[in-house]
């Protein structure tokens, strides 16, 4: 039941867009099966501050089209609301709450960010939350890019619980940490008993604002740190990223267009600079496609099948096929920018991959910027408290010189003033090796595909040469002597550290600080 959510609820819908603009009209896509309905609208940043409400409205109930995982609903217009001036860039939730219906069946969640107008932007930060990704995990409707679909459409609603959700401890996490004396959760158990008592789809772990985007934004808000907001498909258009001194991705994201990524590269060569608190960032080339209801309604991922079936192939255009960014014939590996990739480190503490790891990076360069103020040495370890390396991760080729300091190895596309500061070791998963909580195909081992495509063959040289890695905190400038910074904490996990670990805040707040120019 909880891995086909969709009409779960006896109410669902979807923003028009994911992004406005300070002074757009917000358009809501409803479908009921009751006959009247609430809606609430609040913004969430360090706490949820109601904007906007709708008691007693009237509701049609519209089914689910056979095609809504890969064409969107196409619902009518429910209602609409005008974006005021006052209402600040962030995210926002909406809450629909079906009349008379069954307890737990009652409520769906819907979401959008509001961008500052021009004349309306007031700070030098951009964060950009990662709706490729979500919608990339999304079941709703029939499939994912998990579950065999080529093309997801963002014109749906989010599945339960992937923007909001009762709060839980550790049981909502993929890679939950150990406390003493307990055995690592290597198969999912915890999570998959949480997911099911409460009708949530595996999704739920690996992405959507609840998950990540949100613990960063309640302890940065809280700490006076704001940020203006875009959302991944915002980067098609290069002026969004104009005027601010940094961008910021966090959490999961997995998934860029080739647009998407020359904006953001293009804004470093600039001048500007990025960061990620992310792991697993830009893995996965997508298309970004017109749909039956806009320009940019259909999200294109062949992924593992993509030198095979993609038809940019066929079209003569290896470059566009929606695979590895890393992958031979696309030849653009995140690495190069990034200063770390997946194709060297893609899980800690995630199934039989480093099932029993620490949980936090070892620390190498202590007097480096990044770790003042924190108090921490030499060996020291950083986040190991909660587990903040966990999950998904990115990594390098490392090697040690003669003051047993990890430095650039080479071979991996990172660029030559890559400077590692902290990394763990990471590892990969083959057929077999994954917890029954992830929501993935069960014929495709990332260990034997990554072999394959980066590494030349399923010999064990290239399978050792895919398994072993690690997570990395790197800073670099990827285009030489100009332009400017990237600094990578390869770890989706990192937001789970910044409420409750003193050091993670504080490394968080170094890296902001210093990106601004």
């Amino acid at each position: 039941m909880a891995d086909d959510v969709t009409f779960y609820d006896e109410i669902e819908g979807y923003c028009g867009e994911l992004s406005y603009v300070q002074g757009d009209e917000l358009t809501l896509h409803v479908s009921a099966k009751t006959e009247r309905f609430d809606v609430v609208i609040e913004r969430w940043g360090a706490a949820r501050t109601e904007v906007w409400r709708s008691d007693n409205v009237a509701a049609v109930f519209s089914p689910a089209p056979g095609d809504a995982d890969s064409r969107g609903c196409r619902w009518p217009v429910s209602l609409t609301v005008e974006i005021a001036d006052s209402w600040r860039s962030g995210f926002y939730l909406v809450t629909l709450t079906a009349i008379g219906a069954s307890d737990g069946r009652n409520v769906a969640h819907a979401g959008f960010v509001v961008r500052p107008s021009r004349s309306n932007r007031r700070n030098d930060a951009l964060l950009v939350l990662a709706t490729n990704t979500w919608n990339a995990y999304n079941p709703w409707g029939g499939c994912s890019l998990y579950t065999g679909a080529v093309e997801v459409s963002f014109k749906r609603p989010m599945a339960r619980g992937m923007l909001s959700r009762e709060p839980v401890d550790r049981d909502d996490r993929k890679a939950r940490p150990a406390r003493w004396g307990e055995t690592p959760d290597t198969d999912g158990e915890h999570f998959q008993r949480y997911r099911f008592a409460n009708g949530y789809p595996a999704a739920i772990g690996s992405s959507g604002w609840y998950q990540y985007e949100r613990l960063f934004v309640e302890w940065a808000e809280a700490q006076g740190i704001e940020f203006d907001y875009a959302i991944s498909s915002d980067l098609e258009d290069g002026s969004v990223v104009e005027g601010y001194d940094q961008v910021i991705g966090v959490g999961h994201d997995e998934y860029w267009s080739a647009a998407q990524r020359d904006t953001v590269e293009e804004h470093v060569r600039s001048g500007g600079g990025y960061v990620s608190f992310s792991g697993n960032t830009m893995f996965w080339q997508v298309r970004i496609e017109a749909g039956p209801t806009g320009p940019h309604d259909t999200m294109v991922g062949y992924k593992y099948s993509a030198h095979e079936l993609d038809p940019a192939i066929a079209a003569g255009h290896p470059e566009s096929m929606t695979g590895m960014w890393a992958d031979p014939l696309v030849n653009r590996p995140e690495a190069s920018f990034l200063g770390g990739g997946s194709a060297w480190g893609l899980y800690s503490r995630f199934g039989q991959a480093t099932a029993r790891g620490s949980g936090a990076f070892t620390v190498y360069r202590p007097d480096h910027w990044i770790f003042a103020n924190t108090g921490l040495g030499y060996g020291d370890l950083l986040g190991q408290k909660h587990g903040a390396v966990g999950y998904e991760t990115l990594g390098c080729r490392i090697q040690f010189d003669e003051f047993q300091q990890p430095v650039r190895a080479g071979g991996d596309a990172t660029p030559e003033s890559l400077e590692i500061v902290a990394f763990t070791p990471a590892s990969n998963c083959a057929i077999g090796e994954y917890p029954a909580s992830i929501s993935a195909l069960n014929d495709q081992g990332d260990l034997e595909f990554i072999a394959s495509r980066i590494h030349g063959g399923l010999d064990k040289e290239s399978l050792d040469r895919a398994r072993y890695g690690n997570s990395v905190i790197v800073t670099c400038r990827p285009f030489a002597d100009e332009g400017g910074e990237v600094v990578a904490v390869g770890t989706t996990d990192w937001v789970f550290g910044l409420a409750d670990d003193p050091a993670v805040a504080q490394v968080t707040r170094n890296i902001l600080d210093y990106l601004r120019r």
